[in-house]
């Protein structure tokens, strides 16, 4: 069983403190030594997500930043990351993994970036009715692995919706994210990984209500060809 070591952390934060070129090639023995070991920490996040849904796809995140069009010139991140994809058209949302040292770690998942008729979608929903979503939110098992559903929203309401509606806060969201962090000594724990996918399969009840949604029309017709 891998798992994420005391190094693994070292190597991230020393690269905080000297994130450029000169540092990194002289540290990159160590440093690609603790990045196969999270990498292999990931594949194995990603064989056990795969027996408790269905994903498409992992992708493991270069360390290397793009820094093309950014005003922060500095080129690597300081953190670890992978994401897992869900298989659409049925099944909608993915889950996410960060890996940075001072308490920085995290699981999210979710919906960061719904396109405009997803989003409308939703919206609508939560406009006909919000019983549900509210239901899955207010879960203790929810609560207690997440605490409230995250995500920045607009500050009107968009248009087309009433302002003065009940589920006006919900509906001003553009984003839908569950979020649980994780300490450095979890992190190090020995059933890290454990929480990680226990994490993941508590994101199941709002991820499968979210694809109900995004797989039928208003009347609950399915939309998938």
């Amino acid at each position: 069983m891998i798992m994420i070591t005391k190094p693994v952390l070292d190597i991230l934060k020393d690269l905080t403190e000297n994130n450029n070129r000169e540092w990194f090639a002289d540290n990159k023995k160590a440093f690609q030594a603790n990045d196969a070991l999270v990498k292999s920490f990931f594949n194995e996040v990603d064989e056990e997500l795969r027996k408790l849904d269905s994903i498409d796809k992992m992708q493991i995140f270069r360390i290397y930043r793009d820094i093309r069009f950014s005003k922060d010139k500095t080129p690597y991140k300081n953190h670890f990351s992978a994401w897992f994809s869900r298989t659409k058209p049925a099944l909608r949302g993915s889950y996410y993994l960060h890996i940075q040292p001072g308490g920085n770690s995290f699981v999210e998942g979710g919906f960061w970036e719904p396109n405009a008729p997803d989003l409308l979608r939703i919206r609508k929903e939560f406009e006909m009715d919000d019983s549900e979503i509210k239901a899955i939110a207010s879960d203790a098992q929810f609560i207690q692995y997440f605490g409230e559903l995250r995500g920045e929203g607009v500050k009107t309401s968009p248009k087309g919706f009433d302002k003065n509606h009940p589920a006006i806060e919900l509906i001003k969201k553009k984003q839908f994210l569950l979020v649980r962090n994780f300490s450095d000594k979890e992190v190090l724990s020995k059933n890290f990984k454990e929480e990680v996918i226990a994490t993941f399969e508590a994101m199941r009840p709002f991820f499968d209500y979210m694809s109900d949604v995004l797989s039928t029309d208003l009347n609950g017709e399915s939309i998938i060809e």
